[in-house]
């Protein structure tokens, strides 16, 4: 039993999340874990999920510790997403207000377990990306957060993830607010994710938003190997249609395109 002690405090820190599925695979049996939770090196959190205490208890884990024991743990398909991503890389400066929205990126929030999901006093907000291929070594990157090394959206995803959650997450101006600070995005991940991208929408409202900003990068981007379908798309209700990719958007950015253009 102590090497097995051993071996959870090695490979664990005070606070951290500890997964039944997770200590089986590394030889702590369920009733070997019952035993460390009534002589306290573990404190149960529901069935089969527990958390190392501290000397001092109070570290108790949060959602860093969640999305990271997915990953790590149950070794499935999920990452920091979104305007998640974008806040913990710096190149958010819109200012939240209340609670952290965490975006998480999933296929299907039915393939997490049922503790993720209804995680204490955690409010998940899920992108789905149905529509796009994500390739994990081009597309994310690991990030320390709250120092947690989390895997998380390149910036490059991340907007994309921002743009196809208009409208569900994400309002069109606070979407386009974090684009405009946007002005280092790599092309050839841009060019690579819209290559990959069914959601022709999705296409057409990151494109706008690339030349709404002049970002230097668009320039080098070949939208004729993009996805852009036909028809019009409404993205937001009484908006204006943009002529060029023939979607609706808020009155005020067809407004100021028009001023920068008469000079």
């Amino acid at each position: 039993m102590s090497s097995k002690i051993n071996w959870l405090v090695t490979h664990t820190s005070p606070g951290a999340l500890v997964l039944q599925q997770w200590l089986t695979e590394n030889g702590i049996s369920y009733s070997l874990a019952q035993k460390y939770t009534k002589s306290g090196w573990l404190m149960k959190l529901s069935s089969g999920v527990y958390y190392r205490p501290s000397a001092n208890g109070d570290s108790k884990p949060d959602w860093t510790e969640a999305l990271q024991a997915t990953d790590i743990q149950l070794r499935l398909p999920v990452h920091l997403a979104g305007l998640g991503s974008l806040t913990h890389q710096g190149l958010s400066h819109y200012l939240s207000v209340g609670k952290e929205q965490v975006w998480v990126g999933v296929k299907s929030k039915q393939s997490l377990p049922k503790w993720f999901r209804e995680f204490p006093d955690q409010n998940w907000f899920y992108c789905g990306n149905h529509k796009l291929e994500i390739v994990p070594e081009k597309d994310l990157k690991v990030i320390m957060v709250k120092g947690k090394a989390l895997k998380a959206s390149c910036p490059e995803l991340a907007a994309y993830e921002v743009v196809d959650a208009i409208g569900k997450l994400i309002s069109f101006e606070h979407a386009a607010e974090l684009f405009q600070g946007l002005v280092n995005l790599s092309p050839r991940k841009v060019q690579s994710l819209l290559e990959r991208s069914r959601s022709v929408q999705t296409n057409r409202v990151f494109l706008f938003l690339c030349h709404f900003y002049d970002h230097q990068w668009v320039q080098r981007l070949d939208e004729t190997k993009i996805g852009l379908g036909s028809g019009k798309r409404q993205v937001v209700e009484k908006g204006r249609l943009d002529e060029r990719y023939q979607i609706t958007v808020p009155e005020k950015f067809l407004a100021k395109q028009e001023e920068q253009r008469n000079g």
